[in-house]
């Protein structure tokens, strides 16, 4: 993580983090579309639900498949003293879940790779696709070896007739002081029937997102991390505007904004990330929705969820 590395740079830093931001957080707890047991029946429609940060439940082809599924109350290994998830609760109950063809991860952060939601979806699910590294982890929590693939930057594979490639981003990973990037981190590329999807999993912006686009571009959809951003770890987390050009880059058609909505890992404004976002896609025209927490959003259909749902929650 490139962070502060001047003695100017980390006391610029630390005064930022001093003077804080009061809208580091909704005035209220973010409301949410309340789902049942009966939206988790896949058909052949392709839907995407976004659950706030970068989790996501896809159906496609028929297949049930989670992304970076962080399900917990706070992204820090002491989820006691972390900071809050923004809903008070999630649109769903684990339990509600059905059986789980494939859970893919990007990374290792608690922010993606949540242990309690892990533990509480670990019976439920077929096939757990991640990164080079990540396996251990999972072994740790009573997952079994045989149900997990490890994959590195270029790998393609295909499960249960859904193709996918693990594709680069530019991060780091660990989960505590001395593993720092002893995993790998990545993007994916998700293609199915009926859908194209790209997951940016968490990536400053690079040449990396033209090289996905060449290689299996367009997208039907991308999934675009926009924020927890900063000047000191610009490398590491893309800008909003940095979102809408890689969104271009990878020759996407319709964009959702995530990695924000859920908690607060920056100093900018809760809704920050996606305000810059939307006033970006309006000004280079491309198609940007941004569904509530929960809601259901039908890839290729004939429009989108757009509703700028931040500003009421604020305004209430």
């Amino acid at each position: 993580m490139a962070v502060a590395t001047s003695n100017k740079d980390r006391m610029s830093l630390m005064s930022d983090y001093i003077k804080g931001n009061p809208n580091s957080r909704p005035s209220k707890p973010l409301e949410f579309v309340r789902l049942n047991e009966q939206h988790f029946v896949a058909g052949e429609l392709p839907l995407l639900t976004w659950f706030g940060h970068s989790a996501s439940l896809l159906q496609l082809d028929g297949k049930t498949i989670l992304l970076d599924p962080m399900f917990g109350n706070a992204p820090s290994p002491v989820p006691l003293i972390g900071g809050k998830r923004y809903s008070k609760s999630l649109p769903f109950e684990i339990e509600q879940l059905p059986t789980i063809d494939a859970v893919i991860i990007s990374h290792d952060h608690y922010d993606h790779l949540d242990y309690g939601s892990i533990i509480k979806l670990k019976s439920k699910v077929k096939r757990f696709i991640v990164p080079l590294g990540v396996a251990p982890h999972l072994i740790k929590w009573g997952i079994d070896r045989t149900i997990i693939t490890e994959h590195d930057w270029w790998d393609e594979l295909t499960y249960e007739g859904i193709n996918l490639a693990c594709t680069p981003a530019r991060h780091f990973s660990g989960r505590s002081l001395t593993d720092r990037n002893a995993t790998l981190w990545c993007s994916w590329v998700i293609q199915g029937q009926s859908a194209k999807i790209f997951f940016s999993g968490d990536s400053g912006y690079g040449p990396h997102f033209k090289e996905i686009g060449e290689k299996y571009g367009p997208f039907d959809l991308t999934l675009m991390e926009c924020g927890q951003y900063n000047e000191h770890w610009a490398s590491i987390h893309m800008f909003p505007e940095e979102t809408v050009q890689a969104h271009f880059d990878v020759r996407g058609d319709v964009m959702i904004p995530i990695h924000w909505g859920a908690f607060t890992l920056s100093l900018h404004a809760w809704n920050d990330p996606v305000e810059r976002a939307v006033k970006a896609a309006k000004e280079r025209n491309v198609t940007i929705a941004t569904p509530r927490i929960g809601e259901t959003v039908q890839i290729n259909a004939a429009s989108y969820p757009v509703e700028e749902w931040w500003h009421k929650k604020d305004s209430d």
